[in-house]
C-alpha cells in the first residue's frame, strides 16, 4: 500500500524554520520524498493546488482549507511575545501610518493578516492597502510603513536606524495575552488517507529534528551568522524566542486569531483545526 510516486513537502525558506527541518532531510531519502524550499505565499499556494503532499505554511492559508488538511502534531513556528520577523516599518508619526497607507509584502498570509487585525480591532484605525514585493526602500517610497517578514525583516531590522519598528508577536502579545502561531505543518488529507506510513516517516522526521536542534543552537546560529549576517548573540536569543511545539497554549492563541479573522471577514467559516494522531484525524478545539 501507499503511493508509488514520491512524497512532496514544502519548506518555508526562512530561518524561523530551520529547527524543524535541518536535520530532517537526512532522514527522508530522496529517491521516496522530495522537499521544496519556497516562501510561504508560494509554498500555500501550491498546496491549495495539489502540488504538495505536506508543507510547512502559513497559518492563515491553513485555516482557508483547513477541511481539506490535517495537521501534524505538535509542530509550529510560534512566538510567545517578541517573533523579531515578523516587522512593520515606519519614519512616520504612527498617528499617520493609522490614517495612511501600509505597504504589505506579497510573501506572507499569516502577517498580513494579522496586521489588519490588530488595525482594525486594537488601533480602531483603517489604513489603506497596498501590496509589494518585500524591498523595504521602495515600500516607505509608495506607503506610510511597511509590513516585511523573515530573513527579508531580520536584514533590515540591523539597518532601522531612524525608524520606528513594532513587532507584531510582541504587540499581540500585549494586547491578548496570548503567544501567536505564525506557520504549521500539515498534510493533505487524501496524502494522509493514501500513504499513512509515509506521513508517519516525515513526522518522526520533523519531530526529531526539532527536539536536536533545540538541545543545541549551536549549528543553527553558525549557519544563520554564515548565510545571513548578524552575530551568534542575535542568533541565540531569535531562535530562544522562537517556539515549535502546538500544545493548547498556541491552540488558543490561534483560535483566537482566527476568531478575529472570521469577525473582520477575513475568514468565511469557523476553523476546526484537525491533527493527524495514530493515522486517524483527532478534532482539537471543537
Amino acid at each position: 500500500m501507499g503511493l508509488s510516486r514520491p512524497i512532496t513537502i514544502g519548506r518555508i525558506d526562512y530561518a524561523n524554520v530551520w529547527p524543524i527541518f535541518h536535520y530532517a532531510e537526512d532522514k527522508l531519502p530522496q529517491e521516496r520524498f522530495v522537499v521544496v524550499k519556497r516562501v510561504p505565499s508560494e509554498l500555500n499556494k501550491a498546496f491549495r493546488e495539489g502540488k504538495l503532499d505536506i508543507t510547512s505554511m502559513s497559518s492563515f492559508a491553513y485555516a482557508q482549507n483547513a477541511d481539506d488538511y490535517l495537521l501534524l502534531p505538535d509542530l509550529s513556528v510560534s512566538a510567545k511575545g517578541r517573533v523579531n520577523s515578523i516587522l512593520l516599518f515606519t519614519r512616520e508619526p504612527l498617528e499617520r501610518v493609522l490614517q495612511g497607507r501600509i505597504a504589505l509584502t506579497a510573501t506572507s498570509a499569516t502577517s498580513v493578516n494579522l496586521l489588519k487585525i490588530i488595525m482594525s480591532l486594537y488601533y480602531k484605525a483603517n489604513p489603506s492597502y497596498i501590496t509589494m514585493e518585500p524591498t523595504l526602500d521602495k515600500m516607505l517610497e509608495q506607503a506610510d510603513a511597511a509590513l516585511l517578514i523573515g530573513d527579508t525583516a531580520i536584514k533590515e531590522s540591523w539597518r532601522s536606524e531612524g525608524m520606528t519598528v513594532i513587532d507584531l508577536g510582541e504587540l499581540w502579545k500585549t494586547w491578548t495575552g496570548f503567544g501567536m502561531t505564525f506557520a504549521l505543518v500539515a498534510v493533505r488529507k487524501e496524502t494522509a488517507a493514501a500513504d499513512p506510513e509515509a506521513v508517519a516517516q516525515v513526522l518522526r522526521a520533523l519531530t526529531g529534528s526539532k527536539r536536536r536542534s533545540l538541545s543545541d543552537l549551536a549549528p543553527l546560529m553558525s549557519k544563520a551568522c554564515e548565510q545571513l549576517g548578524g552575530s551568534l548573540s542575535y542568533w541565540n536569543r531569535y531562535f530562544h524566542e522562537l517556539h515549535y511545539d502546538f500544545g493548547p497554549s498556541e491552540q488558543n492563541g490561534l483560535a483566537l486569531y482566527f476568531d478575529y479573522a472570521k469577525q473582520l471577514g477575513l475568514l468565511d467559516t469557523t476553523v476546526r483545526m484537525q491533527v493527524v494522531e495514530d493515522q486517524t484525524a483527532m478534532q482539537v478545539n471543537e
